[in-house]
């Protein structure tokens, strides 16, 4: 049997469609589907109620996804068990798609894909990202056989193995990180994980720039928590890109270079060593900006081809989404907690 956990927050406005996605799917195996509610204060509770044959599991106060996923994996019946978000709405073929690896009894884990339909140019953007990764992915498929990291949004995992790791990391309060710090864990332990490109569910990503850069500055915040943990990860991962950890490098360096640059305008000393100093500063700062640029064309190359305009835009998507991560990073250092 399989189970199906959804966790829902607030989700009035998708959940419906989440859950009969579900119901629609085209499976061979018995499944039962659980929504843990996690103290909505919309009306997600009345559209989860339209709907019989499933399981609705309330938890008691907000405690986050992590927690609530948790809670349906305990009250799960399925030997395996599947998670999605509730503003995924899966392919009719997801939940096959998603069982199929574990007809070789070494898979423990599985990670699905995800698309959109949206229109909006950072929605597609981000698309373009993900779909970059996913090619690492492919890659680490290829020449390892397995990847060390599944997001909750299209995951699979054996439940005896899942309740023996205790699940996702509860000291993540919302979606941020708890899913790959699993699959740490889980690879570590040399459980085999692989990815399914064809276990695929629709999402909706930000439609809005700021919403975008909103959503990486978190992301960087909460992956300091991670990364206490996990300090090899902060080295490689199967699904960071390794140019991406090299453009935080330079951004940080860029911020030093200014930094410094702007004490020595305000230091009395003789002129023309003062200006001197100021011209070197000038160069250092251009030719880390050059490098920068020149980190992004693969990637740029790669999006033309795919969507042009959004292609186009890349730059300038990457350029914020560094400055937002390298922000949520330092305030992160100093604030959040082990």
């Amino acid at each position: 049997m399989i189970s199906v956990i959804i966790p829902a927050f607030n989700s009035e406005k998708t959940i419906s469609k989440t859950i009969q996605s579900i119901l629609n799917q085209e499976v061979k195996k018995e499944f039962e589907l659980i929504i843990v509610d996690d103290t909505s204060t919309d009306n997600t509770l009345t559209e989860i109620k339209k709907f019989k044959n499933i399981v609705l599991i309330q938890q008691e106060k907000n405690k986050g996804p992590a927690a609530a996923r948790n809670l349906g994996a305990k009250k799960a019946k399925g030997e395996t068990i599947i998670f999605t978000d509730s503003d995924c709405i899966p392919e009719k073929n997801w939940l096959e798609e998603m069982i199929k690896p574990f007809e070789n009894p070494k898979v423990v884990g599985v990670q699905g894909s995800y698309k959109t339909k949206q229109k909006s140019l950072t929605a597609r953007f981000i698309q373009l990202e993900i779909e970059d990764r996913y090619d690492l992915m492919q890659k680490e498929m290829k020449k390892k056989g397995l990847i060390d990291f599944i997001g909750s949004y299209s995951a699979a995992y054996r439940k005896k193995e899942f309740m023996e790791f205790n699940g996702f990391n509860e000291k993540f309060p919302t979606a941020s990180g708890e899913d790959p710090e699993l699959s740490y864990r889980m690879e570590k332990k040399g459980l085999k994980l692989v990815f399914n490109p064809n276990a695929t569910v629709f999402h909706s990503h930000p439609e809005s720039f700021l919403q975008y850069i909103k959503t990486k500055f978190f992301r960087g915040y909460w992956r300091v928590l991670m990364y206490r943990t996990h300090k090899d990860k902060i080295i490689y991962d199967s699904y960071t890109p390794q140019v991406l950890k090299f453009q935080i490098l330079i951004l940080y360096a860029l911020i030093i270079q200014l930094i410094v640059r702007q004490l020595n305008e305000t230091i009395q000393f003789n002129p023309i060593i003062k200006n001197s100093i100021s011209s070197a500063f000038d160069v250092f700062i251009s030719v880390l900006f050059i490098v920068f640029l020149v980190t992004i064309i693969p990637f740029f190359m790669k999006n033309l081809k795919k969507d042009f305009l959004a292609g186009i835009l890349s730059p300038i998507f990457v350029f914020f989404r560094t400055f937002s991560f390298c922000s949520g990073l330092i305030i992160g250092i100093i604030k959040v907690k082990k």
